[in-house]
C-alpha cells in the first residue's frame, strides 16, 4: 500500500486543503441546507411523489458532491448541511408554528435522508493510491 515510493498513505502527514477545496465544501454545505429546506416543503405537499422526489434530490446531491470532489468529504459536507437544516426545521416555535407534521411521511423523510447520507458517504470515493494500472506487474 505504498503511494509513489513514499511509504504507506497512513504514514503521510496531513496537509492543509486548498482554498478551492474549502470553498467547494462550503458551497456543498449550503447546497445541502437548501436541498433539505426544499425537501421539507415538497415531501408533505405531494405525499408519495414529493417524498420520493425529496429523497432522490438529497441522494443526487450527496453522491454528486462525492463524485465532484473525488472524496468522501464531498458527500459528508452536503449531508451535514442537510441534517442541520432538517433538524432545525423540525423544532417548533413558541407560537406553535412548525413545518413537519406528525405523519409517517415526515419520519420517512428524516430517517430516509439520514440513511441516504450514510450510504452515499460510504460509497463515496476514498483516498486511493496513485498507480498506473490495476495489475501490479504492468
Amino acid at each position: 500500500m505504498s503511494s509513489a515510493g513514499r511509504g504507506s498513505m497512513l504514514a503521510q502527514p496531513l496537509q492543509r486543503p486548498s482554498a478551492g477545496r474549502v470553498a467547494a465544501l462550503l458551497a456543498l454545505v449550503v447546497l445541502g441546507a437548501l436541498v433539505g429546506l426544499a425537501g421539507t416543503l415538497v415531501q408533505a405537499g405531494w405525499f408519495p411523489g414529493g417524498l420520493l422526489l425529496a429523497l432522490a434530490g438529497a441522494a443526487g446531491l450527496f453522491l454528486g458532491g462525492s463524485r465532484a470532489t473525488g472524496s468522501r468529504s464531498g458527500a459528508v459536507a452536503p449531508a451535514f448541511g442537510w441534517v442541520v437544516a432538517v433538524i432545525f426545521l423540525t423544532a417548533g416555535r413558541p407560537e406553535g408554528d412548525f413545518l413537519f407534521g406528525a405523519g409517517g411521511g415526515s419520519y420517512l423523510f428524516l430517517l430516509g435522508g439520514m440513511a441516504l447520507a450514510v450510504i452515499c458517504a460510504t460509497l463515496g470515493l476514498g483516498r486511493q493510491p496513485h498507480a498506473d494500472g490495476a495489475r501490479l506487474g504492468k
